[in-house]
């Protein structure tokens, strides 16, 4: 196969079996035929024989990745496989369950070719249940007030990147849902437009309540610490100079005085409790700053996700 891919798909799978061929043929006959494409699927541990239908799949077709997890990580690890995988010039991403519609896919190409690094698609008739739309909506709400960035759907999952954007983008834990503002702060522009959204034809939703706030916590994450998230030291080490200044100037405060004729007395005296407090805790901060550090320098250096890799024949 040509090597040079103008557009790489990029589909995570959890327990989608029933959707997935079907999903294929219709990629096959929207995306426009002067592109050579790439469709990389990311098996997250599905319990179901979804893993045996892509497996089929790439026995017919020249086109076709796998990324089999051994166990389920989640959409950010999913995702992150993906994009180090893609080759295209163009990386698409959409859900497995035929509720995005691959009509779509030359639009999100258009928009993308004007020079943005991303364009997100906008659910703007989204047929989901009240119990999902209202907390999305609130969801968007929010991180539109707060990012300044003017889409209304974060959180759709049918998206396309230019391939300088991908380079820049490492996500974990729940941060695919905030892809958006990460791409807006690693400088490059980001775009939506409205998409048509399908009603779920097989199988059923993944959404949890307890998604709110494993939602709600992500956002602090990357509210407070997006600017320090690769440099914990620089966050933790301040704090914990701060607080180790301030309890080495009280007890230099009282040892001066003591030098002086003023005994230490710890129970009438609690700026003495305090300053070796702040002196232990500052010497805290300064140490989960350092572990903080080994941990970002173990993520760079080590991927520990165990997986199997199935390639179409070149």
């Amino acid at each position: 196969m040509n090597k040079n891919i103008d557009i790489s798909i990029i589909v995570p799978v959890y327990n989608e079996k029933d959707s997935l061929s079907s999903l294929y043929d219709e990629l096959k006959n929207n995306i426009n035929s002067k592109y050579n494409w790439e469709l990389i699927f990311i098996n997250d541990g599905s319990e179901d024989n979804s893993k045996d239908i892509i497996l089929d799949l790439i026995s017919k077709f020249n086109n076709i990745r796998l990324v089999d997890f051994y166990k389920n990580h989640g959409k950010s690890e999913a995702l992150n496989s993906g994009f180090t995988m893609s080759k295209g010039k163009i990386v698409i991403t959409l859900d497995a369950d035929l509720q995005d519609d691959p009509k779509e896919i030359n639009r999100f190409i258009s928009k993308i070719n004007e020079g943005y690094g991303l364009v997100t698609g906008w659910k703007k008739n989204r047929l989901d249940p009240l119990s999902k739309r209202l907390p999305s909506k609130i969801f968007n709400f929010i991180l539109k007030l707060v990012s300044g960035i003017k889409i209304h759907d974060f959180n759709c999952g049918f998206k396309a990147y230019n391939s300088a954007a991908i380079k820049e983008l490492n996500i974990y834990g729940g941060l695919h849902r905030f892809i958006p503002i990460i791409v807006r702060n690693n400088g490059f522009n980001v775009s939506e437009i409205i998409v048509n959204h399908r009603e779920r034809k097989y199988g059923k939703s993944k959404y949890t309540s307890s998604r709110i706030f494993h939602g709600f916590f992500d956002f602090i994450t990357l509210l407070f610490f997006n600017k320090y998230l690769m440099r914990p030291l620089h966050f933790f080490g301040i704090i914990g100079t701060i607080l180790f200044l301030l309890g080495f100037i009280i007890n230099l405060y009282i040892t001066i005085n003591w030098f002086n004729g003023v005994w230490i007395i710890p129970y009438k005296n609690p700026l003495f409790f305090l300053g070796i407090l702040l002196l232990i805790v500052g010497i805290q901060f300064f140490s989960i700053g350092l572990i903080g550090e080994l941990i970002v320098k173990f993520r760079k250096n080590n991927n520990n996700i165990q997986c199997s890799y199935y390639n179409f024949n070149e």
